[in-house]
């Protein structure tokens, strides 16, 4: 007997974060939600990164997840921009933990690997792919589909401990 697991993928971004929740029961998934939390650039860092925590809050209470996946941050060329992603990507942490998740992490060359077949797939591959593995999931942005590919990922390396995970990012 296999038991529904339901997970939260998080596309951590400082101007959108997408998120996605899916069921995993056993080799099944079920869409079951996704969608974008915005934050409006108008406002200082610190409002910004309120406003994901207080949309992601939302998510997490109204979709009641048993466990929670989140995307590396990549480095870019642009310092200050990585900095503000990694902010952004510590409230897509925050939020899970303190609501009592365990939180896992994936590379997206691991996520990109997972869902198309090669660590080097293009946005519309992710989306094309997600909607074959899941053909009634429905995405309002990249970042949620880019967030349900995290849930997929999660739910066929959730059972590998941490560090064969991480082990395997670096080879993805």
């Amino acid at each position: 007997m296999t038991v529904a697991i339901r997970i939260l993928g998080i596309d951590p971004g400082l101007r959108r974060t997408g998120w996605g929740l899916i069921v995993a029961e056993g080799n099944r998934l079920r869409f079951c939600a996704s969608g974008t939390i915005t934050s409006d650039n108008k406002f200082p860092l610190a409002e910004r990164l309120r406003q994901l925590h207080d949309g992601l809050q939302k998510v997490v209470a109204d979709a009641d997840p048993h466990e929670a996946a989140v995307e590396l941050t990549f480095v870019n060329k642009d310092a200050g921009a990585t900095l503000k992603l990694g902010q952004a990507r510590g409230v897509a942490l925050l939020v899970p933990a303190l609501n009592g998740l365990p939180v896992a992490e994936y590379a997206p060359n691991l996520v990109k690997k997972t869902v198309v077949g090669t660590g080097h797939a293009e946005k519309d591959q992710i989306r094309m792919m997600v909607k074959v593995l899941m053909p009634k999931a429905v995405f309002n942005s990249d970042d949620a589909a880019d967030a349900l590919a995290i849930a997929v990922c999660h739910a066929q390396h959730r059972n590998q401990p941490a560090a064969v995970r991480l082990s395997q990012q670096g080879a993805a």
